[in-house]
């Protein structure tokens, strides 16, 4: 797929088929982040790759607002980061490229949580305390097709600006 047309199309993805994703497809997802740019090449990020069927049990019964979505994928991709302060940005740059890389093959996904609303997820995987657990990463093979890539979006004169502040962009 080429690469407007997935950030065209890509929607979150919370409702997942049981189709196991291919070892090959969860390699370029996890090398899409490990790719990623970072401030200073600091790469201020860690990536605990999770498949096993109980281990996504678990995450989902320890998170009950978004576990659902984690206990019904078949791949989730936890996210933690060094305390510094561009890990937040950086890491946030890589789960994109883990979405659109996964988006590129047809596999959807959706950024759960964020720093400190999911820390009932930390010892089920072993973060360590001087780390910060940012997101848990579900993917899977969408159970519906989610709108085709239809977005609702404000209109570009509303929220762009050319060269100044309140100079329409288009």
């Amino acid at each position: 797929m080429e690469t407007f047309e997935a950030i065209r199309t890509v929607l979150a993805v919370r409702s997942y088929t049981d189709q196991p994703i291919p070892e090959a497809t969860v390699n370029r997802i996890v090398e899409a982040a490990h790719l990623t740019a970072s401030s200073s090449n600091k790469q201020p990020w860690h990536f605990v790759v999770v498949q096993d069927r109980d281990t996504l049990r678990q995450l989902g019964e320890a998170l009950p607002r978004h576990g659902p979505y984690i206990a019904g994928a078949p791949l989730a991709i936890a996210v933690v980061i060094d305390r510094t302060p561009p890990a937040v940005s950086d890491a946030s740059r890589a789960i994109q490229s883990m979405l659109l890389a996964a988006w590129s093959e047809g596999v959807g996904g959706n950024w759960v949580g964020f720093t400190g609303l999911i820390d009932a997820a930390r010892p089920i995987l072993g973060i360590p305390d001087d780390l910060d657990l940012l997101a848990i990463v579900p993917f899977g093979y969408p159970t519906d097709p989610g709108g085709k890539g239809q977005k609702s979006r404000k209109p570009l004169a509303e929220i762009a600006h050319r060269e100044r502040w309140g100079q329409p962009f288009s």
